[in-house]
């Protein structure tokens, strides 16, 4: 059985888990209101913070639009609510946080799922610890195996991957698919704690650790003279879950660009030089390297970082653009230093939609412009446009199937009205009847979708909402 009927599967059984509630025990809303309770009972949240439902009922009596309202109230707090498992290890903050549906943490998720919460964490000091918390577990498992990007709480668990997996499996490691994002998104939400809260504490030598490793990681896999250290195969039917070539990928040209042998979606690259997460690195080790300057006061690391950043920024100036015959000079997908080109996109973050959303290029960019206009259109193979509603997909769940984090982050990375309002019209159209977001749904039918215990999406959409409540009022008038 495939990973795609897996889900099916899971869906048809847990039906609404997104909330942490089963089907069958929603309490429905009493008379005079439109919408059914799906958010998890207050006594069963793992995390309660004052000035995130504050901010859930400023929203609520802002915004006209009740369905809006109630989507807010679901998805922002999803994570707080069923998600984060706090505790204390050696009288420092420890925070696990798994994905919803899979107990287990991925460094990218955790990351992206708390981030929206960065912005009240100065104001609620239980909220700045698990935040906290959140970073130290990072670091803890990066320390433990970089190359991995998802992990367990229990150090001993022996994942179920083992018995197929041909690569170095450690106790308490889920899975070992080395992508570029995994560490690139700790950075990104150490650095925007750090100016939000200016609070240093949490880098400590041990940080500076596994900035050193994350350094170490990115140079061994510019594969300047060798393959590195890391390989991976599976025994699978499903092609985009093994890498082939003895577990070391399809040959490149070494140019400066660092490879990733797995996209954000946990599928394997085609070309191991996977543009957009390069571009994200090239901003993560800049972050690293001021963090390191200030904090540290280790300038020699700062300048190692620097110079990281500057030449794979240089290298993809160079090596990851391309000539579209309708969109003009676009940014590719991924590439391999010998010529070749993967033009697509896929809805995972960091995809080339989503670069400016991630600091790595300014929407100014022409390029990326050209980029945008090309992702968003039937010339990717992985757009989709149906009945429903249209965006982007990805391999991983198949043809037809829209990702709603596609329509977030083009909302996201959007200066214009009448395009933002569209997106956030499509997104409360397409929950499926459940109040929240999903992995991705069936273009001409919502109710279709995969995952509906998704966290991500879910506190994704929510920093939508706020960010259009703070900035842009009107749009959701």
């Amino acid at each position: 059985m495939n990973r795609y009927m897996k889900r099916k599967d899971f869906i048809k059984t847990t039906s609404v888990l997104g909330a942490g509630l089963a089907a069958g025990k929603f309490s429905f809303a009493s008379a005079g209101q439109e919408f059914p309770v799906v958010r998890v009972a207050e006594a069963q949240r793992n995390f309660k913070s004052p000035l995130i439902e504050n901010a859930i009922k400023t929203f609520q009596s802002k915004v006209k639009n009740k369905e809006l309202g109630w989507l807010f109230n679901n998805c922002f707090p999803n994570t707080l609510d069923t998600t984060v498992f706090y505790e204390e290890k050696n009288g420092k903050p420890d925070t696990y946080v798994i994905t919803g549906d899979i107990d287990a943490m991925w460094l990218r998720d955790s990351s992206a799922q708390v981030y929206p919460y960065l912005q009240f964490c100065k104001q609620d000091q239980a909220l700045h610890k698990l935040i906290v918390g959140v970073i130290n577990k990072q670091v803890h498992f990066i320390m433990k195996d970089p190359y991995a990007n998802a992990f367990y709480n229990d150090e001993a668990k022996i994942s179920k991957w083992k018995a197929s997996d041909r690569t170095d499996m450690k106790p308490g490691v889920h899975e070992r698919k080395w992508e570029i994002d995994s560490l690139c998104y700790p950075i990104r939400l150490a650095y925007r704690f750090w100016k939000i809260t200016g609070d240093a504490n949490p880098f400590d030598s041990e940080w500076k650790k596994a900035i050193e490793l994350t350094l170490k990681t990115f140079k061994e896999q510019q594969r300047k003279d060798s393959l590195g250290p890391y390989k991976f195969e599976r025994e699978t039917a499903w092609a985009t879950d093994g890498i082939p070539m003895a577990g070391y990928g399809y040959p490149v040209k070494p140019n400066g660009l660092i490879c990733s042998m797995f996209r954000p979606s946990d599928d394997a690259t085609i070309y191991a030089y996977l543009v957009p997460s390069n571009f994200f690195a090239v901003t993560s080790l800049r972050q690293a390297s001021e963090m390191v300057s200030v904090i540290s006061k280790d300038n020699k690391l700062a300048a190692d970082l620097l110079a990281l950043a500057d030449e794979v920024d240089a290298a993809l100036k160079k090596h990851a653009i391309t000539t579209h015959p309708k969109f003009g000079k676009i940014y590719a997908f991924e590439v391999n230093g010998f010529g070749s080109y993967n033009l697509m996109d896929d809805a995972n973050v960091p995809s080339l939609l989503a670069m400016p959303y991630l600091g790595a290029v300014t929407t100014q960019d022409a390029i990326y412009q050209n980029t945008r206009n090309y992702v968003w259109s039937l010339e990717n193979p992985f757009f989709f446009k149906g009945s429903a509603a249209e965006g982007i997909g990805g391999p991983h769940i198949g043809l037809d199937m829209v990702w709603h984090m596609s329509i977030i982050m083009k909302a996201m990375t959007s200066s214009n009205d009448s395009e933002m309002k569209w997106c956030i019209d499509s997104l409360r159209k397409t929950h499926g009847n459940t109040g929240f977001m999903h992995e991705s749904f069936h273009k001409d039918d919502p109710t279709n979708f995969t995952r509906s215990w998704f966290a991500w999406a879910n506190t994704l959409f929510g920093e939508l909402l706020w960010r259009t409540l703070t900035t842009k009022p009107h749009l959701l008038r």
